[in-house]
């Protein structure tokens, strides 16, 4: 717990940092998040069981000025206020992490170090999928990939192309058959760790406090909009050609 709470320390830190270097805590600015439907999310997208669909996990929007901010969550809430409170959060729930984390890409894309922080729609979905296996290839060859989240359109291309075991938080999910793979509960973690060659890890561990198990000994590529500005602050790898 130690290592988690340094990690999003260090993210507050950061986002301290970018609104005093740049005058923005004596700015009249404020934060607002709020739930965004999933039609807002991710449009209408032709597979329909993105977790987004299920009402499993929504998306805030962080607003900043002129910009704005995403990221997942499964504790949604309202808030607005100063951006230096959000700075001050404690950050022991999943709600003030995603506040501190969709607020921090909205931050940061206002002042131009990150982009694609918004959540493709429609058909981008199936799209991102399609180029992923080409990604990996062209990167590592034939690795066997232990797959962190449940994003069906990805784990459908890919488990065509790789050794797959998709681990999922998602109760619904676990024990069965997705897309020719068997969707595993949390407590396969370290042993599909251990057995892949890479991790494909959603952004969203970002917010539900397990990033940390994914960034120790093994290359790990990231997925989504909420894991834009730890990226760019950490050096992580991340796929999403089709954010906005």
């Amino acid at each position: 717990m130690q290592k988690v709470m340094e990690f999003y320390d260090r993210l507050k830190q950061e986002l301290g940092y970018l609104v005093e270097r740049h005058n923005l805590f004596k700015e009249c600015v404020t934060i607002t998040a709020r739930t965004l439907t999933p039609k807002e999310a991710i449009g209408e997208p032709e597979r329909r069981d993105f977790p987004l669909l299920k009402g499993k996990e929504v998306m805030i929007e962080a607003r900043f000025l002129n910009q704005k901010g995403q990221a997942y969550t499964s504790m949604p809430g309202d808030y607005k206020g100063a951006i230096e409170d959000v700075v001050a959060f404690s950050l022991f729930n999943d709600f003030e992490r995603a506040c501190l984390i969709s607020s921090l890409n909205a931050v940061m894309r206002h002042l131009g170090s990150v982009e694609k922080t918004i959540h493709c729609r429609d058909r981008d979905p199936e799209r991102c999928a399609a180029g992923f296996p080409y990604y990996i290839q062209k990167r590592f060859g034939k690795p066997k990939i232990a797959f962190i989240g449940f994003q069906p359109a990805m784990i459908n291309s890919l488990s065509g192309s790789f050794e797959l075991k998709v681990v999922d938080l998602d109760e619904d999910n676990i024990g069965k058959e997705k897309y020719g793979v068997i969707i595993n509960g949390p407590d396969k973690t370290g042993e599909i760790v251990s057995w892949a060659d890479i991790i494909i890890a959603t952004g969203s561990t970002s917010i539900n406090a397990t990033i940390e198990k994914f960034t120790r000994d093994k290359p790990v590529i990231f997925y989504g909009v909420s894991i834009a500005g730890i990226a760019k602050i950490y050096g992580y790898e991340r796929y999403c050609p089709c954010a906005y």
